[in-house]
């Protein structure tokens, strides 16, 4: 089973809370599978706060497009001269589409928030090759 998601950019913009649904957005992506913050999360903190670029499996969307079998929506929020900061609601498929805020923060938060949630066995890298570890 997928764990589906959907990124969203928007502005950063006096009055408008990062724990909330901003009326605005400027991009979207869908993401099939891996959208939970111990996935998705880090790898969209780690490509702003080390500059690596984020993994495949990306679709860009219309920005008016919902899914209902959505599990997480994320928001990055930017502009000119200010800290982007990350949003991340946890959704109930095909019920609740507006979701529980679960994480606010700067992306080197998220990365000390769910990075430490995993063992060690995550980062390394899974081959038959038995040269690697």
């Amino acid at each position: 089973m997928s764990t589906r998601a959907q990124v969203r950019f928007a502005t950063r913009e006096d009055g408008v809370s990062f724990s909330e649904h901003p009326d605005k957005i400027h991009a979207q992506f869908y993401v099939h599978s891996d959208g939970y913050p111990e996935g998705l999360g880090l790898d969209i903190a780690t490509s702003y706060a080390d500059k690596v670029a984020l993994p495949k499996g990306w679709e860009i969307e219309h920005i008016q497009t919902l899914h209902g079998d959505l599990d997480y929506m994320y928001y990055i929020w930017s502009d000119y001269d200010k800290d982007t900061w990350i949003s991340i609601f946890e959704t109930i498929p095909f019920e609740d589409q507006i979701g529980k805020c679960i994480f606010v923060g700067k992306p080197n938060k998220l990365i000390a928030k769910y990075g430490s949630q995993l063992d060690e066995s995550y980062y390394k890298l899974n081959t038959n090759d038995k040269e690697r570890d």
